[in-house]
């Protein structure tokens, strides 16, 4: 079943972020410890004579992170003379260089971005006072088309610089990186989702995804949980940001809510279990194809958001560790969904 799914572009765009305006607690006073180490400076900005010696300064100083990024982050392998992995390493960062210089000018002064994450993790605690919160920010610039999301790891957050460069940046032009990071991935690489892909991390830490064997509702609900989180932790974030759409694609998804739901219930896809039409709807992609040229790709997870802010509207007392823990089915049978 076909859809007309017209792109509506007005001067002014509704950006969908008002759900939590009247609800947003006061957090400026959680006492937090969070600390930012720069590790690509220290890679980029070395004038040691040997390099080899000082890669064994780094790991001496920062061991668990300094071998994840050689051997995770760069390919190099463990088994390399140190020599080998030095000259490896030191080619890298010879044919970065302009991209550490690009950083460089963005993230000189990091203060920002760290406010921003220190500020999202208040409201982690606020929500969940017994989430260990991450301590330490650590930096670096990895290869474009490498590993690129931000990572969650023990006590810290870890943050690619390289894809936050601004969706213009020379570099995500090339077939190197499009094959890996298509536009539609791409136009995200801006320093304004820095504080989005690190909360994400945390979401997906509280509230890890457990229906992925089950119907397609259930995945629509759980995907939607997870937005309903972050929408928490980031309340006055643009809501296309955190489902990772342009400002005019949630326009138009909210315009078409309707016509989204009915190509799930018409063509009775709800309790479908076949991963390859999961996918197509609760997968990132340019589009989706039954709905049109102008509909975005995920809209299963627009429609499992929607879901849960059905609920939530309608259970206020909720908290959310109760919205986690909820059967999935039962919330969805609850929300009474009908846009």
């Amino acid at each position: 079943m076909k859809h007309s799914f017209i792109v509506l572009v007005t001067a002014s765009l509704v950006l969908f972020s008002c759900d939590n305006a009247d609800k947003i607690p006061e957090v400026s006073n959680i006492k937090l410890n969070l600390t930012t180490d720069r590790f690509e400076k220290k890679l980029f900005d070395t004038t040691a004579a040997s390099f080899t010696v000082y890669l064994q300064q780094l790991q001496n100083g920062a061991p668990a992170f300094t071998g994840y990024y050689l051997n995770e982050i760069l390919n190099a392998d463990p088994k390399w003379p140190a020599d080998s992995t030095a000259r490896y390493v030191n080619g890298f960062v010879k044919a970065y260089r302009s991209v550490y210089d690009s950083a460089e000018k963005l993230f000189r002064d990091f203060s920002k971005y760290e406010n921003e994450i220190k500020h999202g993790l208040q409201f982690v605690k606020h929500y969940f006072p017994n989430y260990k919160l991450p301590e330490k920010i650590i930096t670096y610039i990895g290869p474009a088309d490498g590993y690129g999301d931000i990572l969650l790891s023990g006590e810290s957050l870890i943050i690619g610089l390289q894809h936050h460069l601004g969706k213009n940046f020379s570099l995500y032009k090339t077939d190197m990186v499009q094959q890996i990071y298509p536009e539609y991935i791409s136009n995200r690489f801006q320093p304004g989702y820095i504080i989005v892909n690190c909360m994400k991390n945390i979401v997906n830490d509280i509230a890890a995804p457990k229906e992925t064997d089950k119907p397609l509702i259930n995945q629509l609900v759980e995907k939607g949980k997870q937005l309903y989180l972050l929408n928490k932790f980031l309340p006055t974030t643009e809501e296309y940001k955190l489902i990772g759409y342009k400002p005019a694609q949630l326009k138009d998804c909210y315009d078409h809510e309707a016509v989204i739901w009915d190509l799930f219930v018409k063509n009775s896809l709800l309790q479908t279990t076949d991963k390859n039409i999961i996918k197509t709807y609760l997968d990132e992609g340019p589009k989706t194809q039954e709905l049109g040229e102008g509909a975005p790709g995920n809209v299963g997870s627009f429609t499992g958001w929607q879901i849960v802010k059905k609920y939530m509207r309608n259970n206020a007392a909720i908290t959310l560790q109760e919205l986690i823990a909820l059967d999935n089915e039962t919330l969805f049978q609850a929300a009474k969904y009908k846009p």
